[in-house]
């Protein structure tokens, strides 16, 4: 066998995975479902290939490996729920070079029900084996987090279900060379539910403590002391920082449930998490105005565009709608992040900015969206004309927070 290991989809997920195989010893072939944006360093990319890593030339090497772990993504439907279109194409293609006795995992964020309602039928058909007897299936939410140093894969416990003992074990024996610690659900059903919960759990409460900001600031209160005070309780709290907006691949499911059937918490959620770049810009018009100057006309400079901070990834970042806001109140819009070498929004390029500190003393209003640690918020604050903090990054008083 060339391989041990496929990963199938070298996304976000994807990636992550075969870099910790490969640092376990595994040889990994990976295949890509698509352009995706999971990308490597120089430097990385020589480590995994000199682990024994390499790229799939042909889908036929699919079929030679022992593990095949099913990454690709799945974005947002037009309907609400999640695109699937991804993995059955994937599906299709492993299906059609399917041995017996391969393990074949889905890593992908799905409704529950899908790897046995969707995949499983997919790769039976294609292969002609049957899952359970001839291959063993199985489904691990990934729990990936990207740009976390603190968090490796070794010490992140994986979570199993299958779709019998058997392939739950088949999964776990792979699981267990990766981790230091395996978790087995009770069935298929039940692991895909634990992604849901996961991913949904973030949401809510990105959402509750997004109201707070809002209330908080209407009330005269600083949310940032609140939270600070508020996480010393050792036990029923779990801390939660408001934003811009919430950003990754990790999307809320609330109409991707299996019967029609809504999570009304998470619907809520996502309406209340979807305002908040419409209140950035509102806040921002309001401190331009205070400042006696108008929307209209002001330069604003963006710092940070990407959805999380110290990534080069821009998937579903609040900072692309707060600056089509921004332009459509008739503001001068230009950026600076130092991942992003360029910009575009509304199908024409933004503005960068070559020197921050320039750029900020130079704009009626700097809006801080994401704190990449090369940013220096002291030195910043004292540049910046006017500087709106919706990370709650910079000193107490340096600077107008969200």
């Amino acid at each position: 066998m060339p391989a041990d290991l496929a990963v199938i989809g070298l996304g976000p997920f994807g990636l992550p995975l075969a870099q910790a195989a490969v640092a376990a010893g595994i040889p990994t072939l990976g295949y890509r479902t698509g352009p995706e944006p999971g990308s490597l360093s120089p430097a990385e990319l020589r480590r995994m290939l000199s682990g024994g890593f390499r790229h799939a030339t042909s889908p036929a090497e699919l079929g030679r490996v022992r593990t095949a772990v099913i990454c690709a993504p799945t974005p947002p439907g037009p309907d609400g729920g999640l695109d699937l279109t991804q993995v059955e194409a994937a599906a299709r293609t492993l299906a059609a070079h399917l041995r017996p006795h391969t393990t074949v995992i889905l890593e992908s964020a799905v409704p529950p029900g899908t790897t046995q309602d969707v995949l499983r039928p997919i790769l039976e058909e294609g292969s002609r084996l049957r899952a359970g007897r001839d291959f063993h299936l199985a489904y691990s939410p990934s729990r990936v987090d990207p740009g976390n140093r603190d968090v490796t894969p070794a010490g992140t416990p994986k979570v199993i279900g299958g779709l019998t003992p058997a392939c739950t074990e088949s999964a776990a024996a792979f699981y267990g060379r990766l981790t230091d610690k395996v978790v087995r659900a009770r069935g298929l059903r039940e692991a895909e539910t634990v992604q849901l919960l996961e991913t949904n759990f973030r949401h809510v409460n990105i959402a509750l403590v997004n109201e707070m900001a809002v209330l908080c600031h209407d009330l005269g209160v600083d949310l940032w002391d609140v939270i600070r005070c508020a996480e010393t309780k050792p036990f029923g709290f779990h801390t939660f920082r408001p934003g811009p907006g919430v950003g990754g691949h990790a999307v809320p499911q609330d109409l991707s449930v299996p019967a029609g059937r809504t999570l009304r918490m998470v619907e809520l959620a996502q309406q209340v998490n979807s305002q908040m770049p419409r209140y950035v810009v509102q806040r921002a018009a309001t401190l331009l105005n205070e400042h006696g100057k108008s929307a209209r006309g002001a330069r604003v400079l963006l710092l940070g565009v990407t959805y999380k901070p110290d990534l080069a990834d821009q998937q579903a970042t609040p900072a692309r709608e707060i600056a089509v806001r921004l332009m459509e109140l008739g503001a001068s819009v230009s950026y600076h992040d130092p991942h992003v070498p360029s910009w575009n929004v509304l199908d024409r390029p933004v503005p960068r900015a070559d020197s921050l500190y320039e750029a900020a003393a130079d704009a009626d209003l700097t809006i801080l969206l994401q704190h990449h640690r090369t940013y220096d918020l002291q030195g910043l604050s004292v540049k910046a004309q006017l500087l709106l903090d919706t990370r709650g990054a910079t000193p107490t008083g340096a600077a107008h927070r969200l």
